[in-house]
């Protein structure tokens, strides 16, 4: 019978006499082959007056030059409040909706779009590349205007994307392949994940001046300087509306001046829209800014996200849209789109192109959309209101803090420094990004006042 590894290994212990120059595998396999054909394993033959050494294989992994990633500035709040037990905490890092429960809520128009959907039957087949037509037919129209002439004369390639940060993404990718050398100004500061995606697109960027810490405003005049300064023919990248993460947007009037300067300049405006009909609760005044570019007759790129106005962070839904001069070119613009996106992700989700198609285009649901909208910016509207109110009765010492009730949309730009904000955590439990910006969507009526000692305490009492 053969000879089992445990007793192979009990030879080995007792012998001292042997030694092995090869690797000892323990397979039972390899020594019960050969024992069963009356054969002793060559290293049990090797003679030696040393001792027995055993070559042990060591499995360095080939990943070993990989260091650890840094948390994610944003994500990395929410995993610490989840940590935090205290009763009065707050997360206002994360800019999602919650109820005055500070709990999420989903559209009662996105659920009966869903009731829809079953009743329907749909299929899970393969979407084409550029998505559902029914969808990018329905996201330009709202973006635009249905009546817009851009959209008759079908000027606009319009592509399905992974909301808004794939469909930045893809445009990104369309300027590296298509713009070599071409440079993406961003504001300063901007949205997070903005300089991570041109970045990892390796498409260059600087960034122009926005933000004005004196006045906690809008330095208009450094933006229009930076934007005449830069190289002709660079694209701008502008927030439609609802800044992030400052909440201030220019007057009807700065973005006609705007608009001045990028034409004379020969630049490419690049809108990220991501709060549509979420910042002021109307869909039109929130697509000002993108309308007025197109009605000068510019090209320009938007991306579109429907993770706020929709409450649809989960589904990943979007669109990149690209305003061309002609319809050929808008052709030609949509089939490299779809090239670029093929290889990157092939095609994209179905359900939540779904619900936005069903309701934008089913007259009861649309409407029904813009009251659940005007419903979410109220309460935010509300909840900035009561913090400000809050505030100016805490704070005697006659600071203007009118600048948080003149920013729009879900966050709000407190003013707070690095060091500040880190009271607001370690003190106050109350959880934001470093750069001073709370998303007012996590706030409660309830917690205004609690919140407003937190500011107070760390504006006065931290340097």
């Amino acid at each position: 019978m053969a000879a089992s590894s445990s007793a192979i290994l009990s030879v080995l212990s007792s012998t001292p006499n042997v030694i092995s120059s090869e690797k000892v595998k323990l397979g039972s396999c390899n020594f019960n082959s050969l024992l069963w054909q009356g054969k002793q394993p060559s290293f049990m033959r090797t003679k030696s007056l040393s001792k027995v050494t055993m070559s042990v294989a060591t499995n360095v992994s080939r990943f070993e030059s990989i260091t650890m990633a840094p948390p994610d500035p944003i994500l990395g709040v929410s995993e610490a409040f989840k940590a935090d037990t205290h009763e009065m905490k707050l997360n206002l890092g994360v800019g999602a909706y919650r109820t005055e429960d500070l709990q999420p809520y989903v559209l009662k128009v996105v659920k009966k779009a869903e009731n829809l959907m079953l009743e329907s039957g749909e299929n899970k087949e393969y979407l084409p590349i550029e998505g559902l037509v029914a969808f990018n037919k329905a996201t330009a129209e709202l973006l635009f205007g249905a009546d817009n002439p851009v959209i008759q004369q079908q000027r606009v390639a319009t592509v399905q994307g992974l909301s808004g940060t794939g469909s930045l993404r893809l445009a990104a990718a369309l300027i590296e392949r298509y713009f070599p050398g071409a440079k993406v100004l961003i504001s300063s500061p901007t949205w997070g994940n903005h300089k991570n995606i041109f970045n990892d697109a390796k498409v260059p960027w600087s960034e122009y001046r926005y933000y004005d810490p004196k006045t906690v405003g809008l330095d208009f005049d450094g933006m229009l300087s930076d934007i005449k300064a830069a190289p002709e023919g660079s694209f701008v990248l502008l927030h439609g509306c609802a800044h992030n993460p400052t909440g201030i947007d220019p007057t009807p009037e700065q973005w006609v001046k705007i608009a001045d300067a990028i034409e004379e300049k020969k630049h490419i405006p690049f809108f990220d829209v991501a709060y549509q009909g979420f910042a002021s609760g109307s869909l039109d005044e929130d697509a000002s800014s993108v309308r007025l570019f197109a009605s000068r007759g510019l090209e320009l790129l938007v991306a579109q996200s429907y993770s706020k106005n929709l409450g649809l962070y989960a589904e990943r839904i979007g669109a990149i849209n690209v305003l061309c001069s002609s319809a050929d070119a808008a052709t030609r613009v949509k089939s490299q789109l779809k090239r670029l996106a093929r290889p990157m992700y092939s095609n994209p989700p179905v359900h939540g192109a779904r619900i936005v198609a069903n309701v934008v285009g089913n007259p009861t649901l649309f409407n029904e959309w813009k009251e659940e909208m005007e419903m979410m910016a109220g309460r935010i509207k509300s909840v900035r209101q009561k913090l400000y109110d809050s505030i100016c009765a805490k704070d005697k010492s006659g600071k203007d803090w009118s600048y948080i009730l003149k920013q729009i949309g879900m966050f709000s730009f407190t003013g707070l420094n690095k060091a500040q904000s880190d009271n607001m955590t370690d003190k106050w439990h109350v959880y934001m990004t470093k750069d001073g910006r709370i998303s007012l969507a996590g706030l409660s009526s309830a917690k205004c006042e609690y919140l407003a000692d937190a500011i107070v305490d760390s504006f006065y009492n931290v340097s």
